[in-house]
């Protein structure tokens, strides 16, 4: 069983490799041993899973600190494998609610974690980038001497503002301000990601299944990318095939949907492992 450092240094080396690799995101304990037992060498958490799985909405005003950090507790518990955990915006506009979070992110068990430009907030849905970067940069000092790799999220492709230049200045600005990967969820195509990942000095993320043109590994890997996450997509799947398995029994009447669910056996086995 490896140490939270010992995770941390393996988090770390992967995205120094050379390598592209790509990190789910787990949205519960379940999930997590299931990816794990897989074989990725890493995983993530998801706002959104969670929050679907607990029947809310992804949205700050209803997802909190302490039930995130619960969320990310159980998936480390459950996977032996590194944690990358989604933070929001750091569960509030101060800087320091940033450090506060990061804090709490350790100590659930996490060796990384992402924190968003967004503020929660119609009127202004990002931050400025100034004190996003002051945000950034208090999450970065808190990570610090801790077994933690820090995530800057750039939003502006989620909220309205499809500004790649503007994007790219925050990255930058965020890289700047100590984080040791960039990313921006939504880039619209090949050619964006690529131009993103030529104009930055850190590892990029690139989150696959969320919107914007399919793209396949070694694609994102010869554009630039170090690292590709997968948000609440898996989840979303899940439920996908849930919801048509439902749609089965009260259409057709039949259950055929059983034929390509999970071996009864083999998830017992799995989860077996998952408690020890």
């Amino acid at each position: 069983m490896q140490t939270q450092v010992e995770k941390f240094e393996t988090f770390r080396a992967l995205h120094q490799q050379g390598e592209t690799f790509v990190m789910p995101n787990a949205w519960d304990a379940g999930s997590a041993v299931i990816l794990a037992a897989m074989g990725f060498q890493a995983l993530a958490t998801t706002s959104a899973g969670y929050a679907f799985s607990v029947a809310k909405r992804d949205s700050f005003a209803e997802l909190s600190r302490a039930e995130i950090l619960r969320n990310t507790g159980q998936i480390v518990n459950a996977a032996e494998l590194p944690v990358s955990a989604d933070l929001e915006n750091g569960f509030g506009h101060l800087p320091q609610d940033c450090a506060e979070t990061v804090i709490g992110a350790v100590a659930a068990g996490a060796v990384g974690g992402a924190i968003e430009d967004a503020t929660g907030e119609a009127e202004r849905p990002i931050y400025e980038i100034s004190e996003a970067a002051d945000r950034i940069a208090a999450a970065a000092e808190t990570a610090r001497g801790r077994p933690f790799l820090l995530t800057a999220r750039a939003e502006n492709f989620l909220w309205g503002r499809p500004d790649l230049k503007d994007t790219i200045r925050r990255l930058q600005a965020f890289s700047e301000a100590g984080a040791d990967v960039l990313y921006a969820p939504g880039l619209p195509d090949l050619a964006a990601v690529r131009t993103l990942c030529s104009e930055v000095d850190k590892p990029v993320n690139v989150v696959a299944g969320l919107q914007g043109e399919v793209l396949n590994v070694a694609e994102l890997s010869a554009a630039g990318v170090t690292r590709i996450s997968t948000g609440g997509s898996l989840a979303r799947a899940a439920l996908g095939a849930l919801r048509r398995a439902g749609e089965e029994i009260l259409q057709e009447g039949s259950f055929a949907y059983a034929a390509q669910a999970y071996p009864g056996g083999e998830l017992a086995s799995l989860m077996s492992r998952g408690q020890a």
